[in-house]
């Protein structure tokens, strides 16, 4: 069997489960409830593989390795700032969210945040965190999208075009079809997968260089300027910017609708202190192994013109070829993982969040979700095919702007008590917006002030309009 048949064949046989399981998941879905949120019923396993799988993109698979190829010992940095970002949000934010979800009824993070469709501010509260969740998520789904067309491309010379439409119609069927449960059930074999990639081929990479001794004495013969440097050889101050920017990514954890979401769906308790563990492993075990892959990849592949597709040459010349297949379908996880998260928060946000009255026939609901399901992907598709091509700085880009907008004003609104209406809109206006403006300045694109910063003033409003008292 050539390589190219047994990884189509891998490919396709993982994609009819995808499908099977959205299937499956259909006949469980008969209302907002369910479509949503899955009832509420998920145990610790999906909840976990789940949550890791959606806040873990092609950027996690790609872009991280593809960094590190790039960056080198830099890419160090990135470690403590993804599990910290896992741990910020398991131990931190799970638990509160979760029992306050249930006690306010809310099926969405926006309307957690905007409260009552009655209350003050609920209008435009609701409507300004709508446009932000269409823009941030818009953007994030057109980069996996953009990561299926370079799996794709590496492998099989595919266009561009061609590989986009593929692994977007996947996505969008077995959502469309089951909701939040299919997305979740999905979501935990892609994270299995997505796990499983993350040992076995940067094992097999750090074999074929010979072991962790032979892979520093490799790194040190890089000739890239600041390759061995943890700040990249940068001035004190640019070093600290750098740094701290770096850091800062885990931040954005708490601010991503289509992650935390799963807080909101677990069944009790002792289901959510389980599913912390296996998030928390889950995350060790993927951050370090893709940054040791990219390290590993300079030395081994030297000659690539693109780092963020690392992983898949070095998957393709180091492993076997159904096995290749099944670590290349790890980046598809990666991809649809995140991008039906998004397509279904999208959707909820215009479906369930955006309307002054909510629609009380939960059939009429779900079929109008995936309409819109179906719409916001061929936006996604669009915007894939005409943008530039960077994973990596894109879903940052919509991942900071996003997690400064709503990270900040949920942890007070959960932890410390109900966040005045004017602050809470302030609070996530400021947050998104400061976040926008210094991405598009270059000297702080990337830098602390992009991704430390709109945090920090966002969390200041919302902390000076907290109170105890009942929401106004």
């Amino acid at each position: 069997m050539s390589e190219t048949t047994a990884i189509v064949i891998t490919l396709i046989l993982y994609k009819v489960a995808l499908l099977g399981i959205g299937i499956v998941a259909q006949r469980r879905t008969s209302g907002a409830g369910d479509f949503f949120l899955g009832g509420r019923s998920l145990g610790p396993w999906v909840a976990g593989l789940s949550a890791s799988a959606s806040s873990s993109s092609a950027w996690s698979l790609l872009g991280v390795s593809g960094f590190a190829y790039a960056k080198g010992i830099s890419a160090l940095w990135l470690f403590p700032a993804c599990v910290g970002g896992f741990w910020l949000n398991w131990y931190v934010l799970a638990p509160a969210l979760r029992r306050r979800s249930l006690k306010d009824g809310a099926l969405t993070v926006t309307e957690m945040l905007a409260g009552p469709r009655d209350a003050p501010g609920s209008r435009i509260i609701r409507r300004v965190s709508t446009a932000i969740v269409l823009v941030s998520l818009m953007a994030y789904v057109a980069s996996q999208f953009q990561g299926a067309g370079k799996t794709f491309a590496e492998t099989f010379a595919m266009p561009m075009t061609e590989a986009v439409l593929l692994g977007s119609a996947v996505v969008v069927v077995y959502t469309m079809l089951g909701g939040f449960l299919a997305v979740s059930l999905t979501d935990t074999l892609q994270g299995f997968v997505m796990a499983l990639a993350s040992v076995i081929l940067p094992g097999a990479a750090l074999v074929s260089i010979g072991g962790p001794g032979a892979l520093i004495d490799s790194l040190a013969a890089v000739p890239t300027p600041g390759f061995n440097s943890l700040t990249q050889g940068m001035p004190t101050a640019a070093a600290f910017g750098f740094v701290f920017g770096l850091l800062g990514i885990g931040l954005g954890y708490p601010g991503q609708p289509h992650v935390v979401n799963r807080f909101m769906a677990v069944r009790d308790e002792t289901a959510l202190r389980q599913a912390r563990m296996i998030a928390m492993g889950w995350a060790v075990v993927l951050y370090s192994g893709m940054i040791v892959l990219g390290l590993c990849a300079r030395s081994l592949l030297p000659a690539l013109g693109d780092g963020e597709v690392a992983f898949v040459a070095a998957a393709r010349v180091l492993l076997p070829p159904v096995v290749a297949g099944v670590v290349l379908a790890s980046v598809l996880s990666a991809i649809m993982s995140t991008a039906d998260s998004q397509l279904l928060v999208a959707a909820s946000a215009v479906v369930h969040d955006l309307p002054d009255q909510a629609d009380e026939d939960p059939v009429r609901m779900v079929k109008r979700s995936r309409i819109v399901v179906v719409a916001l992907s061929v936006v996604a598709v669009v915007a894939a095919l005409a943008g530039d091509k960077s994973i990596f700085d894109k879903v940052l880009f919509a991942w900071t702007a996003m997690g400064a907008a709503f990270g900040p004003v949920l942890l007070v609104h959960v932890l410390r008590g109900s966040v005045r209406w004017r602050p809470r809109l302030a609070s996530i206006i400021l947050g998104f917006g400061t976040a926008v403006l210094a991405y598009w300045v270059p000297a702080t694109a990337g830098t602390a002030w992009e991704r430390v910063a709109p945090f920090v003033l966002a969390l200041a409003v919302a902390w000076w309009g907290a109170s105890s008292s009942p929401q106004r």
